[in-house]
């Protein structure tokens, strides 16, 4: 390992050469307070940015213990570091003018939610802080500006290092506290929802409503969340004490409603509950059951080898359902296809809303039946289902419906949004569905589906330059091969893109080879996360990665078309 003195002499030394020279600062350096790492050099000013990583042991760091002692406490801190960086590197960015990406200074930028990232690891032993950020290192044209790049890394990289990763007890002791006790708050909730009997919680006072389309932030001036009476529940809390708001139980709700009175924005908070967010945000206690997986119509996506048939049988092609192919999936079978792959991945609870869901796969009423008798349709409506998912396989669904009262028959509670303000419906929905009989043909007895593909690797992955990159959340491509993520719905992060990128990678590297199930290297991948970190996943430098579920790990597997 070299001294801060010895960087300096390199820099000296290539200043005004070509941009290549850059690459003799790779290398390890001590500074006062941390060590630097420089890991990767972009090869020129307008490339990708150089990426480094700093070290700071637990005593230059000084965390107490208390802060990071536990996992959701530990990724609490990270996250929080993560943003304090972040904002300052914001201010000191591009200090240093010059071309391309000349002056950069950026670390991973967060979302509402707190995940797990490669930007920041803290060991839970000994306290050492791992931070990882992006420079841009300085030119002219194509020359090295090597005084800009000492100013960058002596100068304003020393500043951000002491004033948001250096613990200070009298400036923040107080809410570094705070931001443990809000972890362990939401961990005991989730720890203890099922005990209780249900699947999710929405705490009164929530704000749910976000700012539009393009924000995640919460809506000024938005209706605050209140429970109905009858579905309120209350957990006393290791720091906040009692906290009340609305139980959603075990087995089969329905979320209804006019249009526009809030039935898919308490949906979409459901399905975001599966995450943290940060305080400020609104849903900070909406806590909804971690294998929890949005379900929707994915017309065009590719299926391969699923068990379709709890759903769809006797296609009039004769196609077995029970090992089901296409790369052009309808609405119905896309659905079905969702439905399976959740329950492989472990799902216990689905979320459903009519409005992205094929209807033909919903329901079916009684005239329709009359006139198209069962014979003659092979989809076995999710109606006919619904009850059974739960009664025999343990999966709850909560569906947001506007249009058909036929699921009130099935439906164990009935949740009406009526201006916002939740109501119980169940009393009276059950009443009028009494004078409504649906009549159907009963559905024959579902069988659990078999998981049956274990394909082999994927042959244009054996390269040793495969390259990830992402679109935002909607996308990920591997090398030449690009995974549609748009309908994965609760990928919250691009970053977690990317880490579906490198575990797709990692997946047909290491893991499977024509006997090793997609479900099976889905859970090894989450086994490695687990243990080592999303590193694990990565053969080189590791760029910005966030830690996805495993629903998200297998829907990306399952995307991968042209598998054998």
């Amino acid at each position: 390992m070299d001294s801060q003195r010895e960087l300096e002499q390199i820099l000296h030394k290539i200043h005004r050469r070509g941009y290549p020279a850059c690459k003799e600062t790779r290398g390890e350096y001590r500074f006062p307070f941390y060590t630097l790492s420089i890991d990767h050099v972009q090869g020129d000013p307008f490339a990708s940015p150089s990426r480094l990583s700093l070290r700071l042991t637990g005593p230059q760091a000084a965390f107490p213990r208390e802060l990071y002692e536990t996992p959701c406490r530990r990724i609490a801190l990270q996250d929080e570091l993560i943003r304090r960086f972040a904002a300052g590197a914001r201010k000191e960015s591009f200090r240093v003018k010059g071309s391309g990406h000349s002056g950069l200074i950026a670390a991973s930028q967060c979302t509402q939610q707190v995940l797990e990232r490669t930007a920041c690891r803290i060991d839970p032993r000994t306290g050492e802080v791992l931070f990882r950020l992006e420079m841009g290192f300085p030119a002219f044209g194509r020359t090295v500006d090597g005084d800009g790049l000492r100013r960058m890394l002596f100068d304003q990289l020393p500043v951000l290092v002491k004033t948001s990763l250096l613990y200070n007890k009298e400036k923040d002791g107080a809410y570094f506290t705070s931001l443990a006790q809000l972890a362990d708050d939401r961990q005991y909730i989730r720890d203890h929802l099922s005990e209780q009997g249900l699947c999710a919680f929405v705490a009164n006072g929530s704000i749910l409503p976000r700012a539009s389309g393009v924000s995640d932030r919460p809506m000024e001036g938005a209706v605050p969340f209140l429970s109905p009476p009858e579905m309120e529940v209350c957990f006393a809390l290791p720091y906040r004490g009692e906290i009340r708001g609305m139980g959603i139980k075990k087995g089969v709700t329905l979320i209804v409603g006019g249009g526009y009175h809030g039935k898919s924005t308490l949906l979409r908070a459901l399905e975001d509950g599966v995450y943290d967010h940060i305080a400020g945000d609104g849903r900070e206690f909406v806590i909804t059951d971690p294998s929890a997986v949005k379900i929707r119509a994915e017309d065009g996506r590719s299926v391969w080898h699923t068990d379709i048939s709890l759903f769809i049988r006797d296609l009039p092609t004769g196609r077995d359902t029970r090992c089901f192919t296409t790369r052009d999936a309808s609405g119905s079978t896309s659905q079905a296809a969702n439905v399976v792959e959740a329950m492989e991945a472990g799902a216990r609870v689905l979320l459903m809303d009519e409005d992205t869901s094929a209807t033909n796969f919903l329901y079916r009423d009684e005239l329709m039946q009359r006139v198209v008798s069962p014979g003659q349709e092979p989809i076995i409506p999710f109606l006919q289902r619904v009850r059974e998912l739960y009664e025999k396989w343990g999966v709850s669904t909560i569906l947001a419906a506007g249009s058909s009262g036929s699921f009130f028959h099935v439906a164990h509670q009935v949740v009406q949004m009526d201006r916002y303000v939740p109501r119980d419906l169940t009393a009276r929905a059950k009443e009028e569905a009494a004078r409504f009989p649906l009549g159907l043909v009963p559905a024959p007895e579902g069988k659990a589906p078999e998981s049956r593909r274990a394909p082999w690797p994927f042959a244009p992955f054996r390269g040793e330059r495969v390259k990830v990159r992402v679109m935002g959340r909607e996308a990920v491509s591997v090398g030449k091969e690009e995974i549609d993520l748009r309908q994965v719905e609760q990928v919250a992060d691009s970053e977690q893109c990317a880490a579906l990128g490198y575990a797709l990678l990692y997946a047909h590297r290491q893991l499977l080879d024509g006997r090793c199930s997609l479900q099976e290297a889905a859970r090894q991948v989450e086994k490695i996360m687990e243990e080592r970190g999303l590193e694990g996943l990565c053969q080189e430098s590791v760029p910005f990665l966030a830690r996805p579920r495993l629903a998200e790990v297998l829907a990306c597997l399952n995307r991968l078309r042209g598998m054998d």
